[in-house]
């Protein structure tokens, strides 16, 4: 296994000149802050827990800095980049900094939301410093389409990381809380400081573990679970009863699925867990 420091890292220096180099502004389009801190992507590596046995996808690498941190330790790393010019830089980047390395990189100019395949091995890992505006929807659907993902350690908005963290009866618990406890065992990993990127934005960052596991065994469809979710969380300060009214086909209807799963109608959506929704919705009478 290559050593991790026998290879060099970008510097702030470096990532603006490359930028410059190849005519490329940060966009809030694509939700573009580069990291421009050594330590920190070495610590999403080191958090992450992959080594070489892992096939690791990186959404969003821009210029590098967690793709030169990653390769190193891993056996191959897939980046699916959104941006042209990004996407073509990026080869000559591991090219110039793990010149022996390069046969483990693959780069994959697309959109991460429409991807449907990737080159090579499937995937065990998905490792990324992930765009604001995407962050909940990529890594939902990376967990839908790619089974073969053991585990997902991401970088997103600190406010963001806590809501996918939550539990049950906190402040930030909502839908993306309990979607993505459908499919693994979710944690906040950490938090880092805006400082360490380029541009600096105008929140901190936190990371988000995810471990995969079975989910709820239920008769429900996931499908038919996410909606009765989305309908709980839809007006939050209505009891069940109300919130589900419309899903269920009336609050009558919502009231039967509820005590057939042994929930008191009048609970929220915010004190039930992902186990807990699935029994609702498997519970639900059949409409005629």
């Amino acid at each position: 296994m290559p050593d991790p420091s026998d290879h060099t890292l970008l510097g702030a220096a470096e990532i603006r000149e490359l930028a410059a180099r190849h005519g490329i502004r940060p966009t809030k389009q694509w939700g573009q802050n580069f990291v421009v801190d050594g330590n920190t992507v070495r610590r999403i590596v080191r958090v992450a827990g992959v080594g070489e046995d892992d096939t690791v996808v990186e959404v969003g690498p821009g210029l590098g800095s967690l793709t030169l941190a990653l390769l190193p330790v891993v056996g191959r790393v897939v980046a699916v980049e959104v941006d042209p010019a990004l996407a073509a830089a990026l080869p000559a980047t591991v090219a110039k900094h793990t010149p022996d390395l390069v046969d483990r990189f693959e780069v994959v100019e697309a959109d991460a939301m429409q991807v449907t395949g990737l080159p090579g091995p499937p995937p065990t890992a998905l490792v990324a410093n992930l765009p604001y505006n995407v962050s909940v929807p990529v890594v939902l659907r990376f967990l839908e389409h790619v089974p073969t993902l053991r585990t997902i350690l991401v970088m997103v908005q600190l406010e963001v990381a806590e809501r996918l963290a939550a539990g049950p009866g906190s402040k930030t618990y909502g839908v993306p809380s309990v979607k993505a406890a459908w499919y693994a065992d979710v944690r906040l990993a950490g938090t880092v400081s805006r400082s360490v990127f380029w541009p600096v934005p105008n929140v901190d960052s936190g990371l988000v573990a995810l471990t995969r596991r079975e989910p709820p065994v239920t008769t429900a469809s996931r499908q038919d679970v996410f909606a009765c979710v989305d309908a709980a969380f839809a007006q939050r300060r209505k009891t069940l009863r109300a919130a589900l009214a419309t899903w269920a086909g009336s609050p009558a209807l919502a009231e039967e699925a509820l005590v057939a799963a042994g929930i008191d109608p009048r609970t929220r959506g915010e004190q039930l867990d992902v186990t807990a929704f699935a029994a609702i919705a498997a519970a639900r009478p059949a409409r005629s």
